[in-house]
């Protein structure tokens, strides 16, 4: 996997990943930037958030459970100091669909997380503290 990230002006860069596709990242007014893109550290947390409802989505549709939608909530606790890491992030589900399995919702998530989703795991063993829960919205 490869990446390449090029300063543009003030405190924004584009960052374009191996397979083509480019983002926007700007820093706030304070720091140099204008505001017009996602923080660097948003990027982060957004990726964590859709690896794992990625994870999610694909085990519970190979599980046979009619899936029609699914939403991951993340709020997360940085570090008051410099490097401002993040300390805890924690993952709300939000899956929708019809006759859905709570047993099989609750194992696609746990299979997410302690197997499946490589930023989340990644995340883990550096010390952030993950934890995640759910709730089954019945159409």
């Amino acid at each position: 996997m490869k990446a390449t990230i090029k300063w543009v002006d003030g405190a924004m860069f584009v960052g374009e990943s191996g397979s083509g596709h480019s983002v926007v990242m700007d820093g706030p007014e304070d720091a140099g930037g204008r505001n017009i893109g996602i923080r660097p550290m948003e990027m982060l947390l957004i990726g964590v958030g859709a690896c794992s409802a990625f994870d999610v989505v694909s085990i519970l549709k190979k599980g046979r459970q009619q899936i029609s939608d699914c939403e991951a909530k993340l709020s997360a606790v940085r570090a008051d100091a410099i490097p401002a890491v993040f300390e805890a992030i924690h993952i709300h589900f939000i899956v929708k669909g019809r006759d859905l399995d709570v047993g099989k919702v609750e194992r696609a998530i746990e299979l997410s997380a302690e197997k499946y989703c490589s930023a989340a795991i990644m995340l883990g063993k550096a010390g952030v503290v993950m934890t995640h829960d759910f709730e089954i919205v019945a159409e």
